[in-house]
Parts: C-alpha cells; sequence; structure tokens
C-alpha cells in the first residue's frame, strides 16, 4: 500500500487473508476450539483490563466465540510441491503427531502478525512450519478475529481461550491436555504484541490470586482449572507500542519498508464497508482511550517480574526502540532475557528473506530459545547478541544496556502520541505499504 495513496482497508485486509493452499512440507489440521459456556473467561479479562488501567477507558466487550487455529508440523519427506492430505482433519493432525520428525514435546501457541488487521494463520505457514522443525515439535497457529471489525479486546480473548484451551482440552479436542510446562507463546510483529500482553494478562492474574493458591483459576467448560504461565514467550520483531511513539520509529525508517509516522499521518483509508466504524474509532485495533494500557500496548507495563524468560528480535528497524526498552526493563527486574538484534536488517526480515544466512540464523534462534524453555529451563539465561550485516559476525551486548530510555521518558513519548492522536493527528494509526507483508 502506498502510503500517500491508500487502498481501501476492506480491499487490504481481502488480500492478505486467501489460503495459498496446503503444499510442500508440512502438516496442517484445522480445528475449532469450542467456546466455553460460562462467562467466566470474559470477566477475568475484563476485571484485568479496570485493574491496569491509569484513567477512564472505553471499550465495547467482546463475546466469547469459537477459535479457530491450525495445528502445524514439519513433514520432512513430502515433496516441495506437494499437495495437502485429502485426509480428515483428525487424521491430519494424527499423522502430524506421529511423524518421525516430531521428537520433542515443545507446543508453539503461535500469533500471526499483520498490524491487527491483516493476514491469517495460513499466510504464516512458512515460519510456523520452520519452527516446528527447529523444534522437532508442532504449533498452535490461532486465527484470531481481525480488526476493525474487532476490536480490543477481541484478540486478546481469542488468545486467552486459545492458552486455556490447550491447557484444557474442550470437548471434541483431538489433543491431550498440554502442560504449561511445554508451552511457548511465539508471535512477529502484531503477534508478538499479542503474546506480550497475553502474558501481561496471565501476569496480572497472577498478581490478584488468593496467596492460598499456586495458579490463579478460571471456570473453564464445567471445570475450574487452573492457569499457570507457560514456559517461555517470544517476540519477532514485536509491535509493543500501539502509540507509535519511539524515536526509532523515524530514525531508523531508511533501515525499514515500514511507512513512519509522519508519512502516514494525513493519509486516511477510503471508506469502505469495515472502515470507518460504526460508531467511529480512532484507532484501528483499539479505542484511543486505550493505547497507553498495558494490555494493548505491553511497552506500558511497568512490571515484568516473574515472567517466564523471553526472546526478543529486532532488526536495525522502526520498532527497535520498543523491542530493546522491554527487553532491558525486564532483565532489570529479573527476567531472563534473551535478546537478539540484526544489524541493518528491516521489519520481520527473517521471513521475508528466508534464503539470507542472517534469516537462517534468526529461526535457529528463536527455536533454539522455545526447545531450551521446555527440555532444559535452566540453561537458559540472560545474554544478548548483535548480528553484523556486512559479516554475520556476532557481538555479545549487554541486555541491561540496549535501551538509554527511562520508564518516564517511554510513557511521556507515548502520552504526547496519543495526545496527537487525540487532536486528530495520524488518525488511523499503523499500516502497511504492501498487502504481502
Amino acid at each position: 500500500m502506498d502510503g500517500s495513496n491508500p487502498s481501501p482497508m476492506g480491499k487490504l485486509q481481502r488480500s492478505t487473508i486467501k489460503d495459498p493452499g496446503v503444499k510442500g512440507k508440512m502438516w496442517i489440521s484445522i480445528v475449532t476450539m469450542s467456546p466455553p459456556p460460562e462467562d467466566d473467561v470474559r470477566q477475568a479479562l475484563f476485571k484485568a483490563i479496570d485493574d491496569m488501567k491509569e484513567g477512564p477507558v472505553n471499550y465495547t466487550q467482546p463475546e466469547v466465540a469459537p477459535v479457530e487455529a491450525e495445528w502445524t508440523g514439519y513433514r520432512p519427506d513430502a515433496a516441495k510441491d506437494a499437495e495437502g492430505s485429502a485426509r480428515s482433519e483428525e487424521e491430519k493432525y494424527e499423522r502430524l503427531m506421529s511423524d518421525p520428525s516430531r521428537k520433542s514435546e515443545v507446543t508453539i501457541l503461535y500469533f500471526h502478525g499483520g498490524a491487527y488487521y491483516l493476514m491469517d494463520p495460513s499466510t504464516h505457514r512458512g515460519p510456523t512450519v520452520r519452527l516446528a522443525k527447529e523444534t522437532g515439535g508442532r504449533c498452535f497457529s490461532v486465527r484470531y478475529r481481525l480488526a476493525p471489525q474487532s476490536a480490543f479486546p477481541t484478540q486478546l480473548l481469542d488468545g486467552l481461550v486459545a492458552y486455556l484451551s490447550l491447557l484444557h482440552p474442550p470437548p471434541g479436542s483431538f489433543h491431550e491436555p498440554v502442560p504449561a510446562s511445554q508451552i511457548v507463546f511465539a508471535g512477529d510483529s502484531a503477534g508478538g504484541n499479542l503474546s506480550f500482553a497475553l502474558l501481561q494478562l496471565l501476569l496480572q492474574l497472577h498478581r490478584t490470586k488468593p496467596a492460598s493458591q499456586p495458579h490463579p483459576t478460571i471456570r473453564f467448560h464445567s471445570a475450574d482449572v487452573a492457569v499457570p504461565l507457560p514456559a517461555g514467550v517470544s517476540a519477532n520483531s514485536g509491535w509493543f507500542d500501539i502509540t507509535r511513539s519511539m524515536p526509532s520509529l523515524e530514525t531508523n525508517a531508511h533501515y525499514d519498508y515500514l511507512p513512519p509516522p509522519s508519512a502516514t499521518a494525513s493519509d486516511p483509508f477510503p471508506a469502505d464497508d469495515i472502515w470507518p466504524t460504526t460508531p467511529p474509532r480512532g484507532d484501528v485495533f483499539a479505542d484511543l482511550s486505550l493505547l497507553c494500557h498495558p494490555l494493548v500496548s505491553p511497552l506500558a507495563a511497568p512490571s515484568w517480574t516473574g515472567s517466564p524468560p523471553l526472546w526478543i528480535e529486532t532488526g536495525e528497524e522502526m520498532l527497535t526502540d520498543e523491542d530493546a526498552f522491554v527487553a532491558a526493563r525486564a532483565a532489570a527486574q529479573g527476567v531472563t532475557v534473551v535478546w537478539e538484534q540484526y544489524e541493518a536488517m528491516p521489519h520481520c526480515f527473517a521471513m521475508m528473506f528466508d534464503g539470507l544466512e542472517t534469516s537462517r540464523r534468526c529461526m535457529a534462534g528463536w527455536g533454539r530459545f522455545a526447545q531450551a524453555c521446555v527440555e532444559s529451563p535452566e540453561a537458559v539465561r540472560t545474554g544478548g547478541t548483535l548480528v553484523e550485516a556486512r559479516t554475520a559476525r556476532e557481538r555479545e551486548v549487554d541486555v541491561g544496556g540496549i535501551s538509554g530510555y527511562s520508564f518516564e521518558e517511554v510513557r511521556g513519548f507515548m502520552e504526547r502520541a496519543r495526545e496527537k492522536r487525540l487532536l486528530g493527528w495520524e488518525r488511523e494509526g499503523k499500516s502497511l505499504p504492501k498487502p504481502n507483508l
């Protein structure tokens, strides 16, 4: 999408959610997790939103809905152009689980990117299959509801239902219960946001649980179920700041393909059947009152204490400042953080340019982290790596020193950006320049 001549949002969205079909070295089993009949999941989410807010917020409380997802596995014996199997979804799941390449119990709960209004699990089969291959495990890639038709907190509600469904399978599920110690959250861009927002939600449930309970509990499909933390959480080029406020959004724009705020501030989407919304909303994803909420913009989270290990990767891209700040703040609060930065590389480069040696190194590192969180968590240690562009040489960096901003400075950036949005500047939030990203 040319920032100076944007396409209608609905047209752009439809062009990015077309299923390219199942072909090649992958197992795909499409499943639907039935929603719980109780209202407890919704109410737990709404209470967390209220408890974590710092001022008045406005949003529509979504209904819980069936959550569709793709079980994804590596199929090494298939030809590169092999068509997908005509077997039933359950048979495909059984073949995925019995494939000799599946040598690990790692289950990656994956959330795709696309600025919350684009893309689909079907468009991200390449990276999810690659993660299944790297870990020897499987991915559960969630087809969460998209904005602008479904605004925050719909996506977070779908993510929570997906996680609970892994832990405590609803009736009719193909899978057996998956222990939290075998689950790693993962996502790219907006999917990284959703992974870290879901982590913040779980941390809030743990902060507010009765002291006598080891884990918070939620009523889910007629049972009071435990909600433990996952083994790890990861983000590839995570979009942690919906306000789009950090300096690297402008200073690193020459390395990136995304349009900076200054290039899109005055270019609204042409009206169509999905945008503007009724009633009008100031941001594609969330009401403007929520932009600085930690469950919308994890950059604003004051505490990561108690978190499982984190893996955060960035290029030298527009989102680098927010990624670096979250990593440094979490590490300073005692969280194990694995940081990877790739010099001169753009947003989500490892998915776009998968033939590069640095891209292969990035995906391998992502997989190693997930596998280690499950199989040898004691071996996961805080550490940072900068990969040089010309030589691919790796240089160790101090995670605690990768961001020069204080929490007060970051909140100031965010509040000023939100105020500009309230005054009508950059009315619609983040856009993407090409429909295939």
